[in-house]
């Protein structure tokens, strides 16, 4: 990739990089601007603090005398003595001179106040033509109280052009009076040079920040590798392609939690479709075994009803026997539209009616009606007494009759053996039907309770069964929180067990 390429993708505005990188440099330069203020602040005072401190000082190594002996004399400069042609200069007039130029601050005004407010000018500042600046007497007066060591300065712009800094100093002199000493010097070279050091400040900033830029875009690729993997992962999926998982384990703790996000919202959209192709299989399964289970019985009734067309209708035995065989179609087509609206109805809307029953007594009062299904067959009853729980017995009813009726097609007519038996079990009670019929297959177990399912078709046509009768059942004991599984042996018998919960749960 060319340096051109890597560098458009970080000035696109809306990309994560550009923004990231801008917000990173926008932060540090204001951070960097900030200090800078700051330090300008401060170190603005520091130096006016210094500053003063070192006039005070400069004022404290001269003795009072020298500077009452320049008040008192009409020397234009300080240390420097007025030029006297008419005699020779004594010891007293040239003391001065001794001291030389003994004030080392170039451009210095300075000032003497004496305690009645009588404000002296002792020097021009080198000859610039100004003069000293003068203060508030309230001023001057709280510096006259003040101790000689305190440290008295003040910042001021008497000519709106020139700021000057002003460091009032106390001394005592011989006879104990309290005088002042006033030095004005101008702000301008202390500020030309915080001047000079806040721009030093700036460019190593801006060094600073050059450097920092050109170190932080790689550091800023490589953080962004594990989301630029991630990018290009989900562009790689679409819906047929959805097995693909994007990597959990990239260092990142962020992208790690999304990627897991991601991966498991992933595996429900994979189950969802999975689910609906299973369910238009199923649908279509469902529509072709329907169609099939309804075709059979009108086929029937249309060919007798052409039978009796053709003059069947005047031959009673043929009447007859065409009667009966239309209506026991009829009421197996019937028997299958009922069975298709209650497995709608369930599936729609999967309510129903619970009442506390005891559910021993209930299966009691079905024993003449199983007992007439079974026929010659055994019927054995081994049930608990006192069994309470919350059922819709209807329903539960129809449980229990699809069940035997599944038992009684599978067992012989005259040796076959159904028992019925209710135990107790833990959280719940248990319900099996047992017979000693043919017993079922393993391979069809696991498809036992899919719609139109029947193992034996031959054996279920001959009973008029559709397949519905196990998914109905199975849907019932869901619906009041149970579950119900089969055991069976071929040649031996089936075992239908289903479990329901005694407590009444919501739903």
């Amino acid at each position: 990739m060319s340096l051109k390429t890597r560098l458009r993708r970080y000035i696109v505005p809306n990309s994560l990089r550009f923004q990231l990188l801008s917000g990173s440099l926008m932060l540090l330069a204001g951070l960097l601007i900030v200090i800078g203020f700051l330090q300008y602040i401060f170190m603005q005072g520091f130096i006016y603090q210094n500053q003063a401190k070192s006039i005070q000082s400069q004022i404290q190594s001269l003795p009072p005398d020298a500077w009452m002996m320049m008040a008192n004399s009409d020397q234009d400069t300080i240390g420097i003595p007025k030029d006297n042609s008419n005699g020779p200069t004594d010891s007293s007039s040239s003391e001065p001179h001794r001291h030389g130029p003994f004030f080392l601050i170039q451009d210095a005004h300075i000032a003497l106040i004496n305690q009645k407010g009588t404000f002296t000018e002792l020097t021009n500042g080198s000859g610039d033509g100004g003069t000293s600046p003068r203060l508030p007497e309230e001023d001057y007066k709280n510096a006259l109280q003040s101790d000689e060591h305190h440290l008295s300065y003040k910042i001021v712009n008497p000519t709106g052009d020139n700021e000057q800094l002003i460091v009032l100093q106390t001394m005592r002199t011989k006879d104990h009076t309290q005088e002042l000493i006033q030095v004005s010097i101008s702000t301008k070279p202390l500020k030309n040079m915080m001047l000079h050091q806040l721009l030093v400040f700036l460019g190593v900033s801006l060094v600073a920040l050059i450097i920092g830029i050109l170190t932080f875009i790689p550091v800023l690729r490589k953080t962004l590798v594990p989301l630029s993997n991630m990018v290009d992962k989900v562009e790689q999926i679409d819906a047929g392609n959805l097995a693909e998982r994007i990597p959990v384990d990239q260092g990142q703790v962020e992208i790690d939690h999304l990627a897991n996000s991601f991966n498991g919202m992933l595996q429900r959209l994979e189950s969802s479709f999975d689910a609906e192709i299973e369910s238009k299989e199923q649908m279509r399964r469902f529509v072709a075994d329907a169609s099939h289970e309804l075709r059979t019985p009108l086929t029937a009734i249309h060919g007798f009803l052409e039978v009796l067309l053709r003059g069947a209708v005047n031959q009673p035995d043929m009447l007859d026997r065409s009667l009966k065989s239309m209506y026991a179609e009829s009421e197996r087509m019937k028997k299958l539209v009922e069975d298709l609206l209650l497995l709608a109805k369930l599936d729609r809307s999967p309510n129903i009616q619970r009442n506390e029953v005891v559910l021993d007594e209930v299966i009691k009062e079905m024993a003449p009606q199983l007992r007439l299904l079974a026929g010659d067959r055994k019927v054995i009853l081994e049930l608990t007494s006192d069994i309470r729980g919350w059922f819709d017995v209807d329903r539960l009813k129809q449980v229990i009759l699809n069940l035997f009726h599944n038992a009684v097609q599978h067992t012989d007519s005259e040796k076959g053996e159904i028992k019925v038996s209710l135990i107790n079990v833990k959280g719940g009670v248990e319900l099996s039907i047992r017979d000693n019929g043919s017993g079922i297959s393993e391979k069809h177990l696991p498809k036992l309770f899919d719609r139109f399912y029947r193992s034996d078709s031959s054996r279920t046509r001959k009973y008029g069964g559709a397949g519905l009768g196990l998914a109905i059942t199975k849907s019932i004991v869901e619906l009041h929180g149970g579950t119900i599984r089969v055991d069976s042996v071929v040649d031996e018998g089936t075992a239908f067990c289903v479990w329901l919960p005694l407590a009444e749960t919501s739903e």
